[in-house]
């Protein structure tokens, strides 16, 4: 009869366990399960725009904006930012409602967005600053330098086109890119609690390899994702294409193309070369770069060689 009760109290004990194990699991913040910034790092929630903007600062030196894209938040750029800290003042901000930024009914077309970028440099008291950009964050980090071309001394865009330059209207004919016109309500309420099954298409479908877009990531973003108002934002991302296209082709017709120097990165199972003939149309001097051994998600999927490809450039364009 013992045994019986000491087998029923070591269950029980287990049990015990795996819920507090569970319950410590469920209360780590979704900040720890992706690579940490370097602990120098500071946190704002900047005033700015009409919104407010989540921005990490880390570093001292000349200054880099890093801008991320759809389906990730500035936490992706963690190890560049460790490696660019070394000699530049880094901020990273997160984009108009995702991430920790405020959740704004509108104001995502990308011209208004470079104003949010703007608006985090005038608080932060920086003039010019080399840009680094990703995805979404190539359309919006291209709208702040057509407008703001003396504040911007290096770009580096990866792996996304920019509305209305070059082949837009062919690149918009792909089939994977089914996602762009998906937006409104219906939209909304079909993927309401299934925010993790929408992000593993775009993780899956754009990976060279889907197993280095880590597990602990997805659960990452997707928890981000998942916040109230954030999909709501993504979606008014993708639908602000349209104006974004009428908005930057005044941009090119009015100024021109761009004069600073520009390095279009591509990876290599993705938009490889490319971004370099994208870019030409709306720049004048534009290096071609491409990730090996990656898709879309260069960050995941070869972060050392992304790193040390924006460090030599920035580095050499000095």
């Amino acid at each position: 009869m013992r045994r019986v009760t000491d087998n029923h109290e070591s269950l029980m004990l287990r049990r015990l366990f795996v819920a507090t194990g569970l319950a410590l699991a469920l209360a780590v913040p979704a900040l720890a399960q992706v690579p940490p910034f370097p602990a120098s790092f500071q946190t704002r929630d900047i005033a700015t725009n009409g919104t407010t903007i989540h921005v990490r600062i880390g570093g001292s030196g000349l200054a880099v904006v890093l801008l991320h894209g759809y389906g990730e938040t500035g936490d992706m750029w963690a190890p560049l930012a460790a490696d660019l800290a070394r000699d530049h003042t880094v901020i990273v901000p997160d984009l108009r409602g995702l991430g920790l930024s405020a959740k704004p009914e509108g104001g995502f077309d990308k011209k208004t967005q470079a104003g949010d970028v703007a608006g985090v440099l005038d608080t932060l008291n920086i003039k010019s600053a080399d840009l680094v950009t990703h995805d979404i964050g190539n359309m919006v980090g291209y709208a702040f330098a057509a407008q703001h071309p003396e504040r911007v001394t290096r770009f580096v865009l990866i792996d996304a086109p920019v509305p209305g330059i070059g082949p837009w209207e062919e690149i918009l004919k792909n089939p994977l890119l089914w996602h762009f016109r998906f937006g409104g309500p219906d939209m909304e309420r079909l993927v309401a609690g299934r925010e993790r099954i929408y992000l593993d298409r775009f993780w899956n479908e754009f990976s060279a390899d889907r197993t280095r877009f880590s597990e602990e990531s997805r659960e990452h973003y997707a928890k981000l994702y998942a916040l109230p108002g954030a999909m709501h934002s993504g979606f008014a991302q993708f639908a602000a294409f349209d104006q974004d296209a009428i908005d930057n082709q005044a941009f090119l017709a009015k100024g021109g193309k761009l004069k600073m120097p520009v390095y279009a990165i591509g990876g290599e199972k993705s938009f490889g070369p490319t971004m370099a003939t994208i870019m030409r149309f709306a720049a004048e001097n534009v290096k071609e770069g491409i990730v090996p051994d990656s898709g879309h998600w260069i960050m995941e999927e070869n972060p050392q060689a992304t790193v040390a490809m924006v460090r030599a450039f920035l580095d050499a364009e000095k």
